[in-house]
């Protein structure tokens, strides 16, 4: 069965991830070392071009060099885990739970972040082995949402994303997210401030 506990040490004293999703490469490694002399010490790129992998591979190599993790999103299938893989990446995330998926990512050195909504979704993703999920869409789904899922599910562990910024983050965090992943805000220079507030507690 596979495990993703691993994301327990990784989000350790990281309330924030980086999501830097279609960027290019150039760009994407600016956003990186931006968000890691923020304090944000994950990064995930989303892969879905032969450009966004050319991006991850930079990143990650820059992200090895100063110690920080870097991940790849919007694993839907195993050929993206064998890409994300090649690419230099040290997790996975998916948005929504595809068990196959996991398993892949599993056997291939990566633990999973698999995307939920639901309750069912919850639950099935527990009983599998996990305990780490992407929250998605978390600004659809509502702070509310974090507080509901608490009381059923006390050992979730949820990344809240999908329209997170520096103005919601923290009424995410304090309804029960363990994570608030930010995208668009690291291109925002009013926002890096209250990013940075946030990194520090």
């Amino acid at each position: 069965m596979p495990s993703n506990e691993e994301f327990t040490a990784y989000f350790r004293n990281q309330p924030l991830m980086a999501i830097l999703r279609g960027l290019g490469e150039s760009k994407s490694l600016a956003l990186a070392e931006q968000a890691w002399d923020l304090g944000i010490g994950l990064v995930e790129l989303p892969i879905q071009t032969d450009e966004d992998l050319r991006a991850l591979r930079a990143v990650a190599a820059a992200g090895k060099m100063r110690g920080h993790l870097v991940g790849a999103g919007t694993v839907v299938t195993p050929e993206h885990v064998d890409q994300a893989k090649a690419a230099g990446a040290s997790f996975t995330v998916s948005p929504g739970l595809d068990l196959t998926v996991v398993e892949a990512s599993s056997k291939a050195g990566m633990p999973s972040l698999p995307g939920v909504a639901t309750a069912s979704e919850v639950q099935l993703a527990l009983s599998s082995g996990l305990t780490w999920m992407k929250a998605f869409p978390s600004a659809l789904l509502g702070p509310g949402w974090f507080k509901a899922m608490a009381g059923p599910f006390p050992q979730a562990r949820f990344v809240a994303t999908g329209g997170m910024d520096s103005a919601n983050a923290t009424q995410f965090l304090a309804a029960g997210a363990q994570v608030v992943a930010v995208g668009s805000a690291l291109e925002d220079p009013k926002q890096l401030p209250r990013l940075a507030d946030i990194v520090s507690g």
